[in-house]
């Protein structure tokens, strides 16, 4: 272990127990993915402490965690018990995170397209709600009749700061499909007279975007609708905006294992570039998901074969597109580091040799990295794939109906012992879902004339 990071050293303890254990076995678990739960502990405790320091006092803060970066039950529960709400962007999302224990209000529901039903759910839950537009708002107002309704109802504005270096991460460009455009001609005057219509609406959502955006410009975005709050708050001649929710985003770093930029570094360049959101007493909410699970995640694949084509040694793994979706397709956007262990879970040494890493998929593209230098790999090798534990193997993709890996909590006792805890049992490719089976039944048309038709 001479010259690892200590959380390389720790990856490795937890890789030697799980091939010592079964969790990994050349035979029957080629694939399996860790969380580590004390990280994960850490993490949120950092963030925490991070808006502490920069709020006042009297100030309401909930933290929502991202439910999208991962969404397993138990990840959800656990970050339940450190304090955390939970953000959702779907009904799936939503029963995911009630199953998992987290009360109605401390759940945000954000989508671009809820349907009548998913808001009248909400609505009377009492989830916290914020609009995507104007038909929403309109539809939100039919659906309350009057009535007051427990949910905090906000608006998403796009502030159209500009994007950050991926583009398919950055929300607050001039044509973004999310939010009510701020800059766009009319618009100001138009969600001006949506707060006199609409007393039920007293919150501003937004967010700029996340990997790749620079925090300067998630700051300014933040600011800006800071700046129409309090717009709206002189136009209607009462405090009427009562609490910001200024979205997640928070980058990662994926070249190491330093964690950069911290929250207590977005914390500070919020208070630089928005201070009325800290000096206003607004309530705040923050919707960080990428940047709680990222690095405190990792996955593992055995090498199958390796080869060589055009003077180019290959290494086929268990890893590749099912669960490295975004790498795979777009890689230049989003690299992973390879760490190469022996069968025994210890880490391989020796002169770097480059090499593709590749998955099992049905197609040139899936590989999890070109011509990376690393120790050469040889069948019965594992490969591990760390900052993983947000949207990777948490979020499969079944191509080639390749099935989902099983997903291990990682505790580290006192005594020095590691402690597994299943949070998603591996998928029995042989095993077809009921659904599946059922698809094929063919269904019974209804006899209209049986009926009584009044």
């Amino acid at each position: 272990m001479t010259g690892q990071t200590p959380a390389a050293v720790r990856r490795e303890r937890v890789l030697r127990e799980a091939v010592r254990q079964g969790l990994l076995d050349p035979e029957q678990s080629l694939l399996a993915a860790f969380v580590d739960l004390d990280g994960v502990a850490a993490t949120v405790g950092s963030l925490h402490r991070a808006f502490r320091r920069v709020l006042p006092a009297p100030a309401s803060v909930v933290h929502a965690f991202a439910a999208k970066a991962n969404c397993l039950v138990p990840v959800l529960r656990e970050l339940e018990g450190h304090g955390m709400g939970c953000e959702v962007a779907t009904a799936g999302e939503l029963a995911r995170a009630l199953a998992a224990g987290f009360p109605p209000d401390r759940i945000v529901f954000d989508s671009p397209a809820k349907t009548r039903g998913e808001l009248e759910r909400a609505l009377a839950l009492g989830v916290a709600v914020n609009a995507d537009n104007f038909q929403e708002l309109a539809r939100i107002d039919r659906a309350l009749a009057g009535r007051h309704s427990l949910s905090r109802i906000g608006v998403r504005v796009n502030s159209q700061v500009g994007g950050g270096t991926i583009a398919a991460m950055s929300t607050a460009t001039s044509t973004s499909k999310f939010g009510v455009p701020l800059a766009d001609p009319g618009v100001r005057q138009q969600l001006l007279q949506a707060f006199r219509d609409y007393p039920w609406l007293t919150w501003i959502h937004t967010h700029a975007g996340s990997q790749g955006c620079p925090l300067d410009l998630m700051a300014r975005g933040v600011a800006l609708a800071v700046e129409f709050a309090e717009e709206v708050d002189a136009a209607l001649g009462e405090r009427r905006v009562v609490g910001i929710d200024i979205g997640g985003g928070l980058s990662v770093n994926f070249a190491d294992d330093e964690t950069d930029p911290t929250f207590d570094t977005y914390a500070e360049c919020l208070r630089t570039h928005a201070p009325a959101l800290f000096e206003r007493g607004f309530d705040v909410v923050t919707e960080f998901g990428r940047s709680v699970l990222a690095k405190n995640g990792f996955m593992a694949a055995y090498v199958e074969y390796t080869k060589s084509a055009g003077g180019r040694p290959i290494a086929v793994t268990h890893a590749g597109v099912q669960v490295a979706t975004r790498t795979v397709f777009a890689p230049e956007a989003w690299p992973v580091r390879i760490e190469a262990h022996h069968g025994s879970g210890r880490a391989k040494q020796g002169r770097p040799v480059r090499q593709d890493v590749a998955g099992p998929a049905c197609f040139a593209g899936d590989l999890l990295a070109r011509d990376r230098a690393l120790p050469l790999l040889e069948p019965g090798d594992i490969v591990v794939v760390p900052d993983t534990g947000a949207y990777y193997f948490s979020t499969p993709f079944h191509y080639n109906s390749l099935p989902e890996p099983a997903v291990h909590g990682v505790r580290m006792r006192g005594d020095g012992r590691v402690e597994f805890t299943l949070l998603r049992a591996a998928q029995d490719p042989w095993d077809l879902p009921d659904h599946e089976r059922r698809a094929g039944e063919v269904r019974q048309p209804v006899d209209a004339g049986a009926c009584d038709v009044r």
